[in-house]
């Protein structure tokens, strides 16, 4: 049977088209013979269980060391029990020692001593019998919270001094944060803020995205094995939607052979690939899902509404800026500051912060369309208007996100409008000052674009148009809509500022400026 693209759990060589899963991490066999502990995070479908289960079955088969990947999941529900979380994860541990190992590499029959003592003794019995040194990957250490984290974490503090003969020579964390963002319910934090219950730590590595050739090899595994060709241009489109995230990476490949181009014969074009890229983020399949939940954690909001409205951060704590590149949400962009980690997350954030604007939104009829089902932009504008006169100001109250209310329900008006066949595009980026909007429906494109006039600042006209022209230039057109949201605390009454007239920028473009 042909291997396939894998979306869920961890991959198999027999099973999945899969790289090499220590390439990701070159110095851990280094660590790992200095008798290092030491932590690995990356964001959720990243290959972290993946490369460490293929890192431990190569440990093994070298001869050197036993090796094994465990997890600490089964002990989430006792986050106040340390007793309960020790026998659950230490049931679990067996039975994955049982199945991942020869029978003269298995512990000795494990007795359990006093609660919060568990962990340590059953590592040290075993590390004193074994005939070679342990190697031991705890997968999802931070599914664990609270005592039951900060007992397991002393315990293999306190083996620690062991090593080699009486506990394990090496031990890596493996999970989505780094030690200092474990939860735990202390000293009024949610988070540990420290490192000192493992404070044995050596380095803290995270899994890099795959690099464009390894996208290449990974799309061309598929082609050896059926044929199906994957054009340089899809390919090098690929890259550049998902900046080689591995899930997507993988998620679009299996959307493409799976559902949109199933003939082998048939070769994968630019087009499929972007195809495949609008179903995934409108089905918000369970990682981008999981991702966009993020939004509602007040850390995560500090950071990502000031990117989505084009401002600067302000007195953000480095930890926070340093928990969403962990995560995976942002990355720190070379030539300018934080940024959406790849075009796909920068399309789905926006996108879920519109789901209760769209909710929210009374029924529009499409009168912006023609007989033949074409844009007509001047009704749409007719349409837009009418109905933020009713409704945009009880709407802004819908999202939690007030920095961008107006650019929420303004996007959840033009989904209404999209849906019928079009897609809504946006650009944006910290310190921008504004947002883009590109909405495309049959032969017609309409580039808008967003400005809010804030308390003690002036009116962003001159600038909205200057950088309105830059984006037409972009997109090769010749009008477009500038619309300017007045937030002031002064400002009139919707009825009597809501306005629009037609400038010219300058470089000879026709811009329709909306004042709301």
């Amino acid at each position: 049977m042909s291997r396939w693209f894998n979306t869920a759990g961890p991959c198999r060589a027999d099973k999945h088209y899969m790289l090499s899963p220590s390439s990701r991490l070159p110095d851990l066999k280094q660590l790992i013979a200095q008798e290092s502990y030491f932590v690995i995070h990356a964001p959720r479908q990243t290959g972290k269980t993946t490369a460490m289960l293929a890192l431990a079955k190569e440990l093994t088969a070298s001869g050197r060391y036993t090796a094994v990947m465990v997890s600490a999941e089964v002990g989430a529900p006792y986050s106040d029990d340390p007793g309960a979380a020790e026998l659950a994860i230490l049931g679990a541990w067996r039975d994955t020692i049982a199945d991942s190992l020869p029978q003269d590499l298995q512990p000795p029959t494990w007795v359990y001593t006093e609660p919060g003592q568990r962990i340590r003794a059953c590592l040290r019995s075993w590390a004193q019998v074994s005939p070679r040194p342990l190697v031991l990957f705890i997968d999802e250490i931070d599914s664990l919270q609270n005592e039951a984290l900060i007992s397991i974490l002393r315990q293999l503090r306190d083996g620690y001094r062991g090593r080699p003969d009486n506990f394990p020579l090496s031990v890596g964390l493996i999970g989505l944060r780094d030690v200092r963002d474990y939860k735990v319910a202390s000293g009024g934090s949610d988070r540990l803020n420290t490192a000192s219950p493992f404070n044995i730590k050596v380095s803290s590595l995270t899994l890099r995205d795959f690099f464009a050739a390894e996208v290449a090899e990974l799309y061309q595994q598929h082609t050896d094995d059926t044929g199906q060709v994957f054009a340089s241009v899809a390919i090098n489109t690929a890259f550049n939607l998902t900046q080689g995230q591995p899930w997507l990476v993988n998620a679009l490949a299996k959307e493409i052979v799976e559902k949109l181009v199933k003939d082998t014969s048939v070769a994968i074009t630019h087009k499929d690939v972007l195809e495949a890229k609008e179903i995934l983020i409108a089905r918000r399949d369970t990682h981008l899902d999981s991702l966009a939940e993020r939004l509602r954690e007040p850390r995560i909001k500090a950071i990502i509404q000031p990117i989505l409205a084009g401002l600067e951060l302000g007195d953000v704590p480095s930890d926070d800026i340093q928990f969403v590149l962990d995560l995976g949400l942002c990355k720190m962009d070379p030539e300018g500051g934080l940024t959406i980690a790849n075009p796909i997350y920068r399309e789905v954030l926006p996108r879920v912060l519109t789901i209760t604007p769209m909710a929210s939104l009374p029924k529009i009829a499409p009168t912006w369309l023609t007989k033949d089902g074409e844009l007509n932009t001047d009704a749409l504008l007719e349409a837009f208007l009418k109905f933020w006169r009713q409704h945009g100001e009880p709407l802004l109250g819908s999202t939690g996100y007030h920095e961008i209310a107006p650019h929420l329900v303004l996007m959840a008006f033009l989904h209404r409008v999209v849906n019928g066949g079009g897609t809504l595009e946006r650009e944006y980026a910290i310190g921008s000052d504004r947002m883009d909007l590109c909405l495309r429906y049959g032969s017609t494109t309409l580039g808008i674009e967003l400005k809010v006039w804030r308390n003690k600042k002036g009116d962003p006209l001159l600038s909205g148009l200057e950088q309105l022209d830059s984006y037409l230039a972009r997109l090769g057109l010749a009008t477009g809509w500038l619309f300017i949201f007045d937030r002031r605390t002064n400002a009139l009454p919707i009825e009597e500022r809501l306005a629009t007239e037609i400038t010219i920028t300058n470089r000879g473009r026709s811009v329709t400026v909306i004042r709301a």
